[in-house]
């Protein structure tokens, strides 16, 4: 017999976003492989590609990642050619990270994954901002009460 007050699982919103994450993993994957990278790097591209030479902390915070997760992730980008790594001039504690030509170049490849994205969820764009702000607003809560 069922416990009538313990929601199921596909009743319950974090399952929900939980599985929505793993299908937005295997849609991503293809498109990723053909710039053969994976999510995490595309995310750090993403950042990059708007605002770069940051510091390996303001791009762990900007994605939500510790340096533990972020450093070794990197140090991959940089052996391929897409990234480089230096002191900062100011404090010699702080490590930037910057585009190389190729890094910046790989930009112009990814250039038609958001455009899939948006088509792949089959809502209006407007539709699409709506959702995105909805889950903003919900992980700042969580993140306030968490």
């Amino acid at each position: 017999m069922a416990d009538e007050t313990m929601p199921t699982i596909d009743q319950m919103l974090c399952f929900a976003v939980y599985s929505a994450g793993h299908a937005f993993t295997r849609f991503y994957k293809p498109r990723l492989d053909a710039l053969e990278l994976t999510y995490p790097q595309y995310l750090v591209f993403l950042v990059l590609w708007e605002r770069d030479d940051l510091t390996v902390k303001a791009l762990g915070d900007k994605l939500f990642l510790d340096s533990g997760t972020i450093t070794p992730l990197i140090k991959r980008l940089e052996a391929r050619g897409l990234v480089e790594r230096r002191r900062d001039e100011d404090d010699e504690r702080q490590v930037r990270i910057r585009l190389t030509a190729a890094g910046r170049a790989l930009k112009g490849k990814a250039e038609a994954i958001p455009l899939a994205v948006v088509e792949g969820t089959g809502l209006p764009l407007d539709g699409v901002e709506a959702l995105r702000r909805e889950l903003l607003a919900l992980r700042e809560r969580l993140d306030r009460i968490g």
